[in-house]
């Protein structure tokens, strides 16, 4: 068989250099940057799924000579390297400096261009590792952002629980996304201690907030406000209870323990005695003959006088396996007058959806569902309390 594949491609793109014969007018980018490509009805409607379900959506009539298309979510320059291989069917990856490639993936990905999707994750795989750990941030949110990226996906992910270091130290890491982030850190089997995850999360929540000073020791209570509040989603992925004193003392800033049921002791009186005017704690519960955690976030102060404190910003949460963090539920307030219940016969308490109570807190603790948007447990029964800490947000 005699084949001419050099000289059709060669042909394929005269076409699509012909300015007399196109049919077709797109229009690419956005203002002020917007190209006007030409191109032919015929070729694109089989050479991409998304042009063709566009050009079958928008029909041309008789009465009009050329039909027209907007892509403003692609630039220009993508996308006149996109065109050429949809019209010449070939791609030199090697021409172009990787971020452009990521560029053209994501254009690929939005023409439905399965084929240069999956030879183009295969290249940056293959020839861009390193590139690929220094720009973690960028390449973990494009390839999460759409499920067409699973090669890039597999590969990020086994780079996390692998090399989790390389993830954190990369040079855009604290421009990560918050979602991202807990997506990072609610993995329970990469292989980093807990202190560096919480120092690595602690570093990000700085760099959020680039008005507030490096040295946590030079903070006031606003800027910590601030910081909690841009942790606050954060902090339930924190794995406190793995972490030792010398750890919480040294390293855990600007979170404070001030409670600890096993040193301080079991009682409603003692919880008061030593949280009550405290603002912005974290409590954190195990349940006794399970891995189960609970625990909550309480920006108000605790108090012994009976009834309800008013807060939208607390939120409670819960592990049903310690070390199985991925099986877990975040609830925010639902009735914010009633987000905290204080009580001298009480522990630690959000509205009644999580009540720390009893004698020892022995049998009498139980999760409801009523002033908080989602139940943290899936029974009502009561339960024990085998150990709980209380942590506070300060200036350390």
């Amino acid at each position: 068989m005699m084949t001419f594949i050099p000289k059709l491609v060669q042909n394929l793109l005269e076409i699509l250099e012909d300015n007399e014969y196109y049919d077709v007018i797109i229009e690419v980018g956005n203002d002020p940057y917007v190209k006007i490509f030409r191109a032919h009805m015929v070729i694109l409607y089989y050479r991409s799924p998304y042009l063709q379900r566009t050009l079958s959506t928008n029909k041309r009539r008789d009465d009009i000579i050329l039909t027209h298309i907007k892509l403003p979510n692609i630039s220009p320059e993508t996308f006149q390297i996109i065109l050429r291989y949809i019209y010449a069917g070939n791609l030199s990856l090697i021409e172009y400096d990787t971020l452009n490639i990521i560029k053209i993936l994501v254009a690929a990905s939005e023409l439905g261009l399965q084929e240069l999707i999956t030879n183009i994750q295969s290249f940056l795989i293959k020839n861009k590792v390193s590139w690929i750990k220094q720009n973690f941030n960028l390449v973990y949110q494009t390839c999460f952002e759409n499920d067409s990226f699973s090669e890039l996906q597999n590969f990020c992910t086994d780079l996390i629980t692998r090399k989790p270091e390389n993830v954190f130290r990369s040079i855009d890491f604290n421009s990560i996304s918050e979602k991202c982030l807990i997506s990072l850190i609610q993995r329970d089997n990469i292989q980093i201690d807990d202190i560096k995850v919480w120092e690595h999360v602690l570093k990000w929540g700085i760099a959020q907030n680039p008005e507030l000073p490096s040295d946590l020791s030079n903070y006031s209570k606003d800027d910590i406000n601030i910081l909690s509040n841009t942790l606050q989603r954060c902090i339930p992925f924190i794995k406190f209870y793995n972490l030792t004193s010398e750890e919480f003392l040294n390293k855990v800033h600007p979170f404070k323990l001030i409670l600890r049921g096993s040193r301080d002791g079991f009682s409603s009186h003692k919880f008061h005695k030593i949280c009550d005017g405290i603002f912005n704690t974290v409590s954190i519960i195990r349940v006794q003959g399970s891995n189960e955690i609970l625990g909550g976030y309480n920006p108000t102060i605790w108090n012994s006088i009976e009834g309800y404190n008013t807060t939208k910003d607390s939120f409670i949460f819960s592990f049903k396996d310690m070390y199985n963090i991925n099986n877990y539920v975040l609830s925010r307030v639902a009735d914010e007058k009633k987000a905290i219940f204080g009580s001298i016969d009480f522990g630690p308490t959000f509205g009644s959806d999580l009540t720390i109570f009893g004698e020892r807190y022995y049998g009498l603790s139980h999760c409801d569902s009523r002033f908080y948007e989602k139940r943290i447990r899936e029974t009502s029964y009561y339960f024990s309390v085998w150990e709980y800490e209380i942590f506070q947000i300060i200036k350390n």
